[in-house]
Protein backbone atom coordinates (compact mmCIF):
# COMPACT_ATOMS: atom_id res chain seq x y z
CA UNK A 1 0.00 0.00 0.00
CA UNK A 2 2.78 2.22 0.98
CA UNK A 3 4.35 1.95 -2.27
CA UNK A 4 1.34 2.51 -4.44
CA UNK A 5 0.68 5.64 -2.77
CA UNK A 6 4.32 6.38 -3.70
CA UNK A 7 4.05 5.59 -7.27
CA UNK A 8 0.31 7.95 -7.27
CA UNK A 9 2.41 10.90 -5.95
CA UNK A 10 4.97 10.64 -8.64
CA UNK A 11 2.02 9.80 -11.13
CA UNK A 12 0.27 12.57 -9.86
CA UNK A 13 2.98 15.15 -10.04
CA UNK A 14 3.75 14.13 -13.60
CA UNK A 15 0.21 13.73 -14.96
CA UNK A 16 -0.62 16.93 -13.19
CA UNK A 17 2.65 19.04 -15.13
CA UNK A 18 1.79 17.81 -18.62
CA UNK A 19 -1.91 18.33 -18.16
CA UNK A 20 -0.64 22.37 -17.11
CA UNK A 21 1.60 22.11 -20.18
CA UNK A 22 -1.44 20.77 -22.13
CA UNK A 23 -3.76 23.38 -20.62
CA UNK A 24 -1.22 26.56 -21.00
CA UNK A 25 -1.53 25.08 -24.87
CA UNK A 26 -5.45 24.77 -25.34
CA UNK A 27 -5.70 28.45 -23.44
CA UNK A 28 -3.25 30.04 -26.58
CA UNK A 29 -4.44 28.26 -29.47
CA UNK A 30 -8.15 28.10 -28.31
CA UNK A 31 -9.00 30.50 -26.21
CA UNK A 32 -10.19 28.33 -22.98
CA UNK A 33 -9.26 28.34 -19.39
CA UNK A 34 -9.41 24.71 -18.13
CA UNK A 35 -10.03 24.85 -14.53
CA UNK A 36 -10.76 21.53 -13.25
CA UNK A 37 -7.71 19.95 -11.41
CA UNK A 38 -9.16 16.88 -11.97
CA UNK A 39 -9.04 17.13 -15.96
CA UNK A 40 -5.92 18.69 -15.75
CA UNK A 41 -4.66 15.77 -14.50
CA UNK A 42 -6.96 13.66 -16.67
CA UNK A 43 -4.90 14.95 -19.99
CA UNK A 44 -1.94 14.70 -18.53
CA UNK A 45 -2.63 10.51 -17.97
CA UNK A 46 -3.55 11.00 -22.18
CA UNK A 47 -0.04 12.87 -22.53
CA UNK A 48 1.75 10.34 -20.81
CA UNK A 49 0.25 7.43 -22.43
CA UNK A 50 0.56 8.98 -25.51
CA UNK A 51 4.48 9.84 -24.66
CA UNK A 52 4.93 6.23 -23.70
CA UNK A 53 4.11 4.48 -26.64
CA UNK A 54 6.22 7.04 -28.99
CA UNK A 55 8.86 6.04 -26.66
CA UNK A 56 8.34 2.27 -27.23
CA UNK A 57 8.89 2.64 -30.77
CA UNK A 58 12.52 2.76 -30.24
CA UNK A 59 13.37 0.88 -26.91
CA UNK A 60 11.92 -0.59 -23.59
CA UNK A 61 10.02 1.93 -21.16
CA UNK A 62 11.64 2.14 -17.64
CA UNK A 63 14.35 3.95 -16.34
CA UNK A 64 14.97 6.12 -19.15
CA UNK A 65 11.44 6.96 -20.44
CA UNK A 66 11.53 8.09 -16.67
CA UNK A 67 14.14 10.48 -16.64
CA UNK A 68 13.57 12.19 -20.11
CA UNK A 69 9.82 12.48 -18.56
CA UNK A 70 10.69 13.56 -15.09
CA UNK A 71 13.47 16.19 -17.50
CA UNK A 72 10.47 17.46 -19.42
CA UNK A 73 8.37 17.86 -16.27
CA UNK A 74 11.14 20.19 -14.39
CA UNK A 75 11.23 22.10 -16.82
CA UNK A 76 7.65 22.50 -16.68
CA UNK A 77 7.76 23.07 -13.50
CA UNK A 78 10.06 25.95 -13.55
CA UNK A 79 7.56 27.72 -16.83
CA UNK A 80 4.82 27.64 -15.68
CA UNK A 81 5.39 27.83 -11.55
CA UNK A 82 2.74 30.95 -11.97
CA UNK A 83 -0.25 28.68 -13.61
CA UNK A 84 0.63 25.68 -11.12
CA UNK A 85 0.32 27.79 -7.78
CA UNK A 86 -2.81 29.74 -9.11
CA UNK A 87 -4.33 25.95 -10.24
CA UNK A 88 -3.86 24.46 -6.91
CA UNK A 89 -4.84 27.42 -4.57
CA UNK A 90 -7.77 27.94 -6.79
CA UNK A 91 -9.02 24.01 -6.78
CA UNK A 92 -8.74 23.98 -2.60
CA UNK A 93 -10.72 27.28 -2.13
CA UNK A 94 -13.27 26.23 -4.68
CA UNK A 95 -13.52 22.73 -3.41
CA UNK A 96 -13.89 23.55 0.60
CA UNK A 97 -11.57 22.24 3.38
CA UNK A 98 -14.53 18.95 3.76
CA UNK A 99 -14.34 17.85 -0.17
CA UNK A 100 -10.33 18.36 0.54
CA UNK A 101 -10.54 15.55 3.42
CA UNK A 102 -12.93 13.14 2.25
CA UNK A 103 -10.77 13.33 -1.23
CA UNK A 104 -8.11 12.30 1.11
CA UNK A 105 -9.86 9.77 2.39
CA UNK A 106 -10.53 8.35 -0.99
CA UNK A 107 -7.52 8.07 -1.88
CA UNK A 108 -6.12 6.11 0.85
CA UNK A 109 -9.36 3.54 0.66
CA UNK A 110 -8.19 3.41 -3.56
CA UNK A 111 -4.62 2.43 -2.15
CA UNK A 112 -5.67 -0.34 0.09
CA UNK A 113 -8.16 -1.42 -2.44
CA UNK A 114 -5.02 -1.93 -5.48
CA UNK A 115 -2.60 -3.32 -2.70
CA UNK A 116 -4.63 -6.12 -2.93
CA UNK A 117 -7.68 -8.14 -4.23
CA UNK A 118 -8.46 -10.48 -7.27
CA UNK A 119 -5.85 -10.39 -9.95
CA UNK A 120 -7.59 -10.94 -13.09
CA UNK A 121 -7.09 -14.32 -14.55
CA UNK A 122 -6.30 -12.49 -18.10
CA UNK A 123 -3.70 -10.45 -15.94
CA UNK A 124 -1.50 -13.69 -15.40
CA UNK A 125 -2.51 -14.71 -19.11
CA UNK A 126 -1.00 -11.90 -20.96
CA UNK A 127 -1.49 -8.47 -19.62
CA UNK A 128 1.79 -9.14 -17.37
CA UNK A 129 3.73 -10.34 -20.30
CA UNK A 130 2.22 -7.60 -22.87
CA UNK A 131 3.38 -5.27 -19.78
CA UNK A 132 6.71 -7.13 -19.41
CA UNK A 133 7.44 -7.13 -23.25
CA UNK A 134 7.12 -3.06 -23.40
CA UNK A 135 9.17 -2.35 -20.42
CA UNK A 136 11.82 -4.67 -21.87
CA UNK A 137 11.68 -4.25 -25.61
CA UNK A 138 9.21 -1.93 -26.48
CA UNK A 139 7.56 -3.11 -29.34
CA UNK A 140 9.05 -6.16 -30.75
CA UNK A 141 7.18 -7.07 -34.78
CA UNK A 142 4.75 -10.02 -35.02
CA UNK A 143 5.07 -10.45 -31.07
CA UNK A 144 1.00 -11.88 -32.01
CA UNK A 145 2.86 -14.57 -33.60
CA UNK A 146 4.07 -16.49 -29.83
CA UNK A 147 0.50 -15.03 -28.23
CA UNK A 148 -2.40 -13.76 -30.62
CA UNK A 149 -3.38 -11.47 -27.54
CA UNK A 150 -0.39 -9.56 -27.70
CA UNK A 151 -1.94 -8.43 -30.47
CA UNK A 152 -4.84 -6.43 -28.49
CA UNK A 153 -1.97 -3.35 -27.71
CA UNK A 154 -4.29 -1.45 -25.85
CA UNK A 155 -2.31 1.75 -24.64
CA UNK A 156 -3.10 1.42 -21.27
CA UNK A 157 -0.36 -1.47 -21.29
CA UNK A 158 2.18 1.50 -22.35
CA UNK A 159 0.94 3.74 -19.63
CA UNK A 160 1.39 0.84 -16.85
CA UNK A 161 5.01 0.09 -18.38
CA UNK A 162 5.64 3.55 -17.94
CA UNK A 163 4.65 3.66 -14.31
CA UNK A 164 5.64 -0.16 -13.22
CA UNK A 165 8.79 1.17 -11.99
CA UNK A 166 10.17 -2.19 -11.97
CA UNK A 167 14.04 -1.09 -12.53
CA UNK A 168 13.94 1.08 -8.95
CA UNK A 169 12.43 -1.87 -6.86
CA UNK A 170 12.63 -5.07 -9.18
CA UNK A 171 8.55 -5.34 -8.70
CA UNK A 172 6.54 -4.32 -11.36
CA UNK A 173 3.73 -2.05 -10.11
CA UNK A 174 0.06 -2.12 -11.54
CA UNK A 175 -1.22 0.88 -9.83
CA UNK A 176 -2.76 2.95 -13.03
CA UNK A 177 -5.96 1.15 -12.71
CA UNK A 178 -6.68 2.46 -9.14
CA UNK A 179 -5.52 6.22 -10.14
CA UNK A 180 -8.19 5.86 -12.86
CA UNK A 181 -10.72 4.69 -10.30
CA UNK A 182 -9.55 7.61 -8.05
CA UNK A 183 -9.71 10.22 -10.31
CA UNK A 184 -13.19 9.24 -11.23
CA UNK A 185 -14.21 9.04 -7.90
CA UNK A 186 -13.28 12.42 -6.70
CA UNK A 187 -15.54 13.56 -10.21
CA UNK A 188 -18.19 11.50 -8.43
CA UNK A 189 -17.69 12.96 -4.78
CA UNK A 190 -19.29 17.07 -6.37
CA UNK A 191 -22.85 14.50 -6.46
CA UNK A 192 -22.90 14.07 -2.80
CA UNK A 193 -22.06 18.11 -1.52
CA UNK A 194 -24.44 18.46 1.57
CA UNK A 195 -26.07 21.71 0.40
CA UNK A 196 -27.32 19.57 -2.83
CA UNK A 197 -29.87 17.89 -0.25
CA UNK A 198 -30.88 21.10 1.27
CA UNK A 199 -32.59 22.47 -1.72
CA UNK A 200 -36.09 21.91 -2.09
CA UNK A 201 -37.95 21.55 -5.47
CA UNK A 202 -38.20 22.97 -8.68
CA UNK A 203 -35.71 19.36 -10.26
CA UNK A 204 -33.10 21.91 -9.03
CA UNK A 205 -31.29 19.26 -6.22
CA UNK A 206 -29.94 16.66 -9.16
CA UNK A 207 -27.96 18.02 -12.50
CA UNK A 208 -27.81 15.69 -15.48
CA UNK A 209 -24.21 15.06 -14.59
CA UNK A 210 -25.24 13.69 -11.21
CA UNK A 211 -27.10 11.06 -12.76
CA UNK A 212 -23.82 10.35 -15.00
CA UNK A 213 -21.78 10.51 -11.69
CA UNK A 214 -24.59 8.26 -9.90
CA UNK A 215 -23.58 5.01 -12.23
CA UNK A 216 -20.19 6.28 -12.00
CA UNK A 217 -20.34 5.90 -8.01
CA UNK A 218 -22.21 2.08 -8.75
CA UNK A 219 -19.91 1.05 -10.77
CA UNK A 220 -17.06 2.08 -8.80
CA UNK A 221 -18.97 -0.12 -6.15
CA UNK A 222 -18.32 -3.10 -7.87
CA UNK A 223 -14.56 -2.69 -9.35
CA UNK A 224 -12.77 -1.92 -5.52
CA UNK A 225 -12.06 -6.10 -5.49
CA UNK A 226 -10.62 -5.88 -9.23
CA UNK A 227 -8.80 -2.39 -8.90
CA UNK A 228 -5.29 -4.46 -8.27
CA UNK A 229 -4.91 -6.14 -12.05
CA UNK A 230 -3.57 -4.26 -14.42
CA UNK A 231 -7.06 -5.04 -17.35
CA UNK A 232 -7.52 -2.56 -19.82
CA UNK A 233 -12.23 -3.29 -19.50
CA UNK A 234 -11.68 -1.23 -16.22
CA UNK A 235 -9.75 1.48 -17.42
CA UNK A 236 -11.54 1.94 -20.51
CA UNK A 237 -15.15 2.34 -18.58
CA UNK A 238 -13.61 4.98 -15.90
CA UNK A 239 -12.18 6.87 -18.86
CA UNK A 240 -16.05 6.99 -20.75
CA UNK A 241 -17.85 7.69 -17.39
CA UNK A 242 -15.37 10.37 -16.78
CA UNK A 243 -15.71 11.99 -20.02
CA UNK A 244 -19.82 12.05 -20.12
CA UNK A 245 -19.35 13.46 -16.88
CA UNK A 246 -17.40 16.48 -17.41
CA UNK A 247 -18.79 16.93 -20.40
CA UNK A 248 -22.21 17.43 -19.25
CA UNK A 249 -20.66 19.29 -16.53
CA UNK A 250 -19.61 22.05 -19.03
CA UNK A 251 -23.06 22.17 -20.74
CA UNK A 252 -24.54 22.56 -17.29
CA UNK A 253 -21.80 25.56 -16.02
CA UNK A 254 -22.50 26.86 -19.90
CA UNK A 255 -18.93 27.56 -20.74
CA UNK A 256 -16.80 28.21 -23.77
CA UNK A 257 -19.14 26.40 -26.34
CA UNK A 258 -16.91 24.12 -28.55
CA UNK A 259 -13.15 23.84 -26.96
CA UNK A 260 -13.83 21.70 -24.07
CA UNK A 261 -15.72 19.37 -26.02
CA UNK A 262 -13.24 19.50 -28.89
CA UNK A 263 -11.02 18.19 -26.36
CA UNK A 264 -13.15 15.62 -24.85
CA UNK A 265 -13.93 13.98 -28.23
CA UNK A 266 -9.91 13.91 -28.50
CA UNK A 267 -10.44 11.98 -24.96
CA UNK A 268 -12.90 9.79 -26.74
CA UNK A 269 -10.29 9.00 -29.70
CA UNK A 270 -7.88 8.04 -26.33
CA UNK A 271 -10.80 5.74 -25.25
CA UNK A 272 -10.28 3.84 -28.32
CA UNK A 273 -6.89 3.18 -27.84
CA UNK A 274 -7.73 1.46 -24.97
CA UNK A 275 -10.26 -0.77 -26.34
CA UNK A 276 -11.92 -0.27 -29.43
CA UNK A 277 -15.68 -1.24 -28.42
CA UNK A 278 -15.16 2.56 -26.94
CA UNK A 279 -15.70 4.14 -30.34
CA UNK A 280 -19.01 4.73 -30.90
CA UNK A 281 -18.41 6.75 -27.78
CA UNK A 282 -17.09 9.11 -30.44
CA UNK A 283 -20.64 9.79 -31.74
CA UNK A 284 -20.06 12.88 -29.17
CA UNK A 285 -18.08 14.73 -32.04
CA UNK A 286 -21.29 15.69 -33.77
CA UNK A 287 -21.25 19.13 -31.88
CA UNK A 288 -18.34 20.39 -31.58
CA UNK A 289 -17.60 18.88 -35.19
CA UNK A 290 -21.00 21.08 -36.21
CA UNK A 291 -20.31 24.37 -34.60
CA UNK A 292 -16.70 24.20 -35.66
CA UNK A 293 -18.00 23.89 -39.34
CA UNK A 294 -21.21 26.32 -39.22
CA UNK A 295 -18.57 28.91 -37.48
CA UNK A 296 -15.66 28.09 -40.26
CA UNK A 297 -13.45 27.90 -37.60
CA UNK A 298 -10.20 26.68 -39.90
CA UNK A 299 -7.88 26.83 -37.33
CA UNK A 300 -9.47 24.94 -34.48
CA UNK A 301 -10.73 22.16 -36.84
CA UNK A 302 -7.09 21.89 -38.01
CA UNK A 303 -5.88 21.40 -33.73
CA UNK A 304 -8.66 19.06 -33.32
CA UNK A 305 -7.82 17.27 -35.82
CA UNK A 306 -4.18 17.33 -35.00
CA UNK A 307 -4.77 16.31 -31.66
CA UNK A 308 -6.62 13.41 -32.22
CA UNK A 309 -4.30 12.35 -35.12
CA UNK A 310 -1.68 12.56 -32.39
CA UNK A 311 -3.67 10.51 -29.64
CA UNK A 312 -4.13 7.97 -32.40
CA UNK A 313 -0.93 7.36 -34.64
CA UNK A 314 1.69 5.77 -32.32
CA UNK A 315 -1.08 3.20 -30.84
CA UNK A 316 -1.63 2.63 -34.23
CA UNK A 317 1.66 2.38 -35.54
CA UNK A 318 2.48 -0.29 -32.46
CA UNK A 319 -0.77 -2.55 -33.98
CA UNK A 320 0.54 -2.60 -37.23
CA UNK A 321 3.83 -3.96 -35.64
CA UNK A 322 2.62 -6.04 -33.71
CA UNK A 323 -0.03 -7.88 -35.36
CA UNK A 324 0.26 -6.54 -39.16
CA UNK A 325 -2.72 -4.73 -39.29
CA UNK A 326 -3.70 -1.27 -38.43
CA UNK A 327 -7.04 -2.89 -36.62
CA UNK A 328 -6.99 -6.21 -34.76
CA UNK A 329 -8.48 -8.33 -34.64
CA UNK A 330 -10.23 -7.12 -38.11
CA UNK A 331 -9.51 -9.35 -40.78
CA UNK A 332 -11.19 -7.35 -43.12
CA UNK A 333 -9.10 -3.93 -42.97
CA UNK A 334 -6.12 -6.34 -44.19
CA UNK A 335 -3.85 -3.44 -46.10
CA UNK A 336 -0.11 -4.36 -45.02
CA UNK A 337 2.03 -6.23 -46.44
CA UNK A 338 4.57 -7.90 -43.73
CA UNK A 339 6.12 -11.39 -43.73
CA UNK A 340 5.26 -10.83 -39.32
CA UNK A 341 1.41 -10.81 -40.31
CA UNK A 342 -0.56 -13.25 -38.53
CA UNK A 343 -2.14 -15.05 -40.66
CA UNK A 344 -6.02 -14.07 -41.78
CA UNK A 345 -7.33 -17.33 -40.78
CA UNK A 346 -5.97 -16.92 -37.22
CA UNK A 347 -7.43 -13.62 -36.94
CA UNK A 348 -10.30 -14.30 -37.87
CA UNK A 349 -10.79 -16.83 -35.27
CA UNK A 350 -9.55 -14.71 -32.77
CA UNK A 351 -12.29 -12.21 -33.30
CA UNK A 352 -14.39 -15.43 -33.38
CA UNK A 353 -13.53 -16.18 -30.01
CA UNK A 354 -13.93 -13.02 -28.42
CA UNK A 355 -17.25 -12.68 -29.28
CA UNK A 356 -18.71 -16.66 -28.61
CA UNK A 357 -16.87 -16.12 -25.83
CA UNK A 358 -18.82 -13.58 -24.69
CA UNK A 359 -21.64 -14.56 -25.82
CA UNK A 360 -21.38 -17.68 -23.55
CA UNK A 361 -21.29 -19.85 -26.58
CA UNK A 362 -17.73 -21.32 -25.99
CA UNK A 363 -17.31 -21.97 -29.73
CA UNK A 364 -15.85 -20.24 -32.80
CA UNK A 365 -17.73 -21.78 -35.45
CA UNK A 366 -21.25 -20.25 -33.73
CA UNK A 367 -20.24 -16.80 -34.31
CA UNK A 368 -22.81 -16.22 -37.37
CA UNK A 369 -25.92 -17.41 -35.44
CA UNK A 370 -28.37 -15.29 -35.23
CA UNK A 371 -28.90 -13.22 -32.47
CA UNK A 372 -32.41 -14.66 -31.57
CA UNK A 373 -30.43 -17.81 -31.09
CA UNK A 374 -27.84 -16.66 -28.68
CA UNK A 375 -28.99 -13.96 -26.88
CA UNK A 376 -31.85 -16.13 -24.45
CA UNK A 377 -28.68 -18.15 -23.39
CA UNK A 378 -26.35 -15.20 -22.79
CA UNK A 379 -29.39 -13.18 -21.13
CA UNK A 380 -30.31 -16.48 -18.76
CA UNK A 381 -26.30 -17.72 -17.87
CA UNK A 382 -24.02 -14.49 -18.24
CA UNK A 383 -25.60 -12.24 -16.35
CA UNK A 384 -25.74 -12.31 -12.76
CA UNK A 385 -29.70 -11.09 -11.35
CA UNK A 386 -28.85 -7.65 -11.57
CA UNK A 387 -27.17 -7.65 -14.62
CA UNK A 388 -30.72 -8.84 -15.75
CA UNK A 389 -32.49 -6.17 -14.58
CA UNK A 390 -30.25 -3.41 -16.19
CA UNK A 391 -30.38 -5.00 -19.00
CA UNK A 392 -33.82 -4.88 -18.81
CA UNK A 393 -34.10 -1.38 -18.08
CA UNK A 394 -31.23 -0.41 -20.72
CA UNK A 395 -34.16 -1.96 -23.84
CA UNK A 396 -36.68 -0.05 -22.13
CA UNK A 397 -34.62 3.62 -22.36
CA UNK A 398 -33.58 2.88 -25.16
CA UNK A 399 -37.22 2.53 -26.69
CA UNK A 400 -37.77 6.20 -24.51
CA UNK A 401 -34.90 7.44 -26.20
CA UNK A 402 -36.47 7.10 -29.40
CA UNK A 403 -40.03 8.79 -28.31
CA UNK A 404 -37.95 11.81 -26.70
CA UNK A 405 -36.05 12.04 -30.17
CA UNK A 406 -39.32 12.06 -32.28
CA UNK A 407 -41.12 14.42 -29.79
CA UNK A 408 -37.30 16.76 -30.14
CA UNK A 409 -38.26 16.48 -33.94
CA UNK A 410 -41.43 17.27 -33.69
CA UNK A 411 -40.71 20.79 -31.88
CA UNK A 412 -38.11 21.04 -34.02
CA UNK A 413 -40.15 21.51 -36.72
CA UNK A 414 -42.47 23.65 -34.77
CA UNK A 415 -39.44 25.72 -33.65
CA UNK A 416 -40.57 24.68 -30.04
CA UNK A 417 -37.32 23.34 -29.04
CA UNK A 418 -36.59 23.46 -25.55
CA UNK A 419 -33.41 24.88 -24.32
CA UNK A 420 -30.40 22.24 -24.05
CA UNK A 421 -32.36 19.23 -25.52
CA UNK A 422 -30.72 18.13 -28.29
CA UNK A 423 -27.46 18.29 -26.27
CA UNK A 424 -28.72 15.86 -23.53
CA UNK A 425 -30.47 13.69 -26.26
CA UNK A 426 -26.73 13.91 -27.99
CA UNK A 427 -24.77 12.05 -25.01
CA UNK A 428 -27.65 9.64 -24.42
CA UNK A 429 -27.71 8.83 -27.92
CA UNK A 430 -23.57 8.12 -27.45
CA UNK A 431 -24.52 6.03 -24.59
CA UNK A 432 -27.69 4.11 -26.50
CA UNK A 433 -25.60 3.30 -29.45
CA UNK A 434 -22.74 2.33 -27.98
CA UNK A 435 -25.01 -0.15 -25.74
CA UNK A 436 -26.00 -1.17 -29.09
CA UNK A 437 -22.91 -1.68 -30.24
CA UNK A 438 -21.79 -3.33 -27.13
CA UNK A 439 -24.68 -6.12 -27.22
CA UNK A 440 -24.29 -7.25 -31.09
CA UNK A 441 -20.55 -7.62 -30.65
CA UNK A 442 -18.95 -9.17 -27.39
CA UNK A 443 -21.36 -8.32 -24.52
CA UNK A 444 -19.46 -9.09 -21.54
CA UNK A 445 -20.53 -7.45 -18.59
CA UNK A 446 -17.44 -5.80 -17.80
CA UNK A 447 -16.32 -5.09 -21.60
CA UNK A 448 -19.99 -2.88 -21.45
CA UNK A 449 -20.55 -2.32 -17.72
CA UNK A 450 -20.44 2.27 -18.13
CA UNK A 451 -22.55 1.78 -21.69
CA UNK A 452 -24.94 -0.50 -19.72
CA UNK A 453 -25.08 2.16 -16.57
CA UNK A 454 -25.59 5.09 -18.38
CA UNK A 455 -27.81 4.47 -20.89
CA UNK A 456 -30.69 3.67 -17.45
CA UNK A 457 -29.21 6.63 -15.02
CA UNK A 458 -29.17 9.13 -18.22
CA UNK A 459 -32.56 8.62 -19.00
CA UNK A 460 -33.82 8.60 -15.98
CA UNK A 461 -31.96 11.82 -15.32
CA UNK A 462 -33.51 13.78 -18.44
CA UNK A 463 -36.94 12.54 -17.39
CA UNK A 464 -36.57 14.04 -13.96
CA UNK A 465 -35.36 17.28 -15.73
CA UNK A 466 -38.51 17.08 -16.93
CA UNK A 467 -40.74 16.81 -14.41
CA UNK A 468 -41.52 19.42 -11.79
CA UNK A 469 -40.63 17.78 -8.21
CA UNK A 470 -42.13 19.21 -5.16
CA UNK A 471 -39.77 19.64 -2.37
CA UNK A 472 -41.03 16.61 -0.36
CA UNK A 473 -39.82 14.19 -3.63
CA UNK A 474 -36.56 16.27 -4.22
CA UNK A 475 -35.41 15.53 -0.28
CA UNK A 476 -36.90 11.88 -0.44
CA UNK A 477 -34.88 10.96 -3.41
CA UNK A 478 -31.77 13.03 -1.87
CA UNK A 479 -32.32 11.04 1.35
CA UNK A 480 -32.54 7.17 -1.05
CA UNK A 481 -29.38 8.61 -2.36
CA UNK A 482 -27.50 8.85 0.81
CA UNK A 483 -29.01 5.52 2.03
CA UNK A 484 -27.18 4.16 -1.34
CA UNK A 485 -24.28 5.31 -0.58
CA UNK A 486 -24.50 4.27 3.16
CA UNK A 487 -24.95 0.64 2.65
CA UNK A 488 -22.06 0.79 -0.34
CA UNK A 489 -19.79 2.35 2.48
CA UNK A 490 -20.75 -0.61 4.72
CA UNK A 491 -19.82 -3.09 2.11
CA UNK A 492 -16.67 -1.52 1.30
CA UNK A 493 -15.81 -1.95 5.26
CA UNK A 494 -16.96 -5.42 5.72
CA UNK A 495 -14.96 -6.49 1.88
CA UNK A 496 -11.70 -4.00 3.90
CA UNK A 497 -11.97 -6.05 7.14
CA UNK A 498 -12.20 -9.62 5.23
CA UNK A 499 -8.52 -8.77 3.79
CA UNK A 500 -6.86 -6.82 6.24
CA UNK A 501 -4.67 -9.32 7.40
CA UNK A 502 -2.74 -9.98 4.03
CA UNK A 503 0.26 -8.31 3.95
CA UNK A 504 0.22 -5.63 1.54
CA UNK A 505 0.76 -2.75 3.80
CA UNK A 506 4.24 -1.80 2.00
CA UNK A 507 4.70 -3.78 -1.27
CA UNK A 508 1.73 -4.28 -3.67
CA UNK A 509 0.09 -7.79 -4.14
CA UNK A 510 2.34 -9.14 -7.14
CA UNK A 511 1.10 -11.35 -10.28
CA UNK A 512 0.36 -14.89 -9.74
CA UNK A 513 3.07 -17.61 -10.14
CA UNK A 514 2.54 -21.33 -11.69
CA UNK A 515 4.55 -24.03 -12.36
CA UNK A 516 6.23 -24.01 -16.02
CA UNK A 517 7.85 -25.85 -18.37
CA UNK A 518 10.30 -24.19 -21.25
CA UNK A 519 11.07 -24.77 -24.73
CA UNK A 520 14.07 -22.78 -27.13
CA UNK A 521 14.27 -21.27 -30.43
CA UNK A 522 17.01 -20.22 -31.97
CA UNK A 523 19.14 -20.50 -28.20
CA UNK A 524 16.25 -18.16 -26.56
CA UNK A 525 14.25 -20.32 -23.72
CA UNK A 526 10.72 -19.70 -23.74
CA UNK A 527 8.14 -20.53 -20.54
CA UNK A 528 4.65 -22.19 -20.60
CA UNK A 529 2.51 -23.26 -18.42
CA UNK A 530 1.95 -27.32 -17.12
CA UNK A 531 -1.29 -26.65 -16.33
CA UNK A 532 -3.81 -24.08 -17.72
CA UNK A 533 -2.80 -21.38 -19.72
CA UNK A 534 -1.01 -18.84 -17.09
CA UNK A 535 2.36 -17.61 -16.90
CA UNK A 536 2.36 -14.39 -14.83
CA UNK A 537 5.10 -12.14 -15.10
CA UNK A 538 8.24 -13.42 -13.27
CA UNK A 539 8.89 -15.88 -16.25
CA UNK A 540 9.62 -14.07 -19.89
CA UNK A 541 9.20 -14.47 -22.21
CA UNK A 542 6.55 -16.97 -22.18
CA UNK A 543 3.88 -18.08 -23.79
CA UNK A 544 0.19 -20.21 -22.85
CA UNK A 545 1.52 -22.88 -24.60
CA UNK A 546 4.38 -24.45 -26.69
CA UNK A 547 3.95 -22.74 -29.78
CA UNK A 548 5.65 -23.16 -33.70
CA UNK A 549 6.84 -19.78 -34.57
CA UNK A 550 10.54 -18.25 -36.08
CA UNK A 551 12.49 -15.37 -35.23
CA UNK A 552 13.07 -12.57 -37.93
CA UNK A 553 16.45 -11.93 -37.53
CA UNK A 554 19.44 -13.12 -34.90
CA UNK A 555 17.48 -11.68 -31.61
CA UNK A 556 13.91 -11.22 -30.02
CA UNK A 557 13.98 -7.59 -30.96
CA UNK A 558 13.82 -8.65 -34.58
CA UNK A 559 10.49 -10.08 -34.37
CA UNK A 560 8.65 -13.12 -35.04
CA UNK A 561 6.38 -14.40 -37.94
CA UNK A 562 4.72 -17.75 -38.44
CA UNK A 563 6.54 -20.32 -40.19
Amino acid sequence: MLFVIVNWMYLTATTFLLGTAFAKFVKRVLGWEMRSTAEIVFYGMICAAVYAQVFSLSGGVGALANGILLAVCIVAAFVFWGNIKSTIARSVKESGRGYCLIAAALALVWAYCTSRGYMHYDSDLYHAQSIRWIEEYGIVPGLGNIHVRFAYNSSFFALSALYSMKFLGGQSLHTVNGFFALLLSLEVLKAFRLKRFRTAGGGRMFQLSDFARLGAFYYLTVLYRDIVAPASDYAVMCVVFFIVIRWLAHLEQKEHPIAPYALLCVAGVYAVTLKLTAGVILLLVIKPAYLLLKEKRGKEIAVSLAMGVLVLAPWVIRTALISGYLLYPFPALDVLSADWKIPAQAAARDAAEIKTWARGLNNAALVGIPITEWFPHWFSTMLPSLGKLFVAADFVCAGLWLCLMTKAVIRLRKKKTLQGEWDGLLVLASTVFSYVFWQLSAPLLRYGYAYVLLVIVLTAGILYQRWKAPAAAERVFGILVLVFVAVKAVTLARYAWSVSDEPYYIVQQDYGSYELNSFEVNGVRFYYPKNGDRTGYEAFPAVPAETEFEFRGEGIQDGFRRP
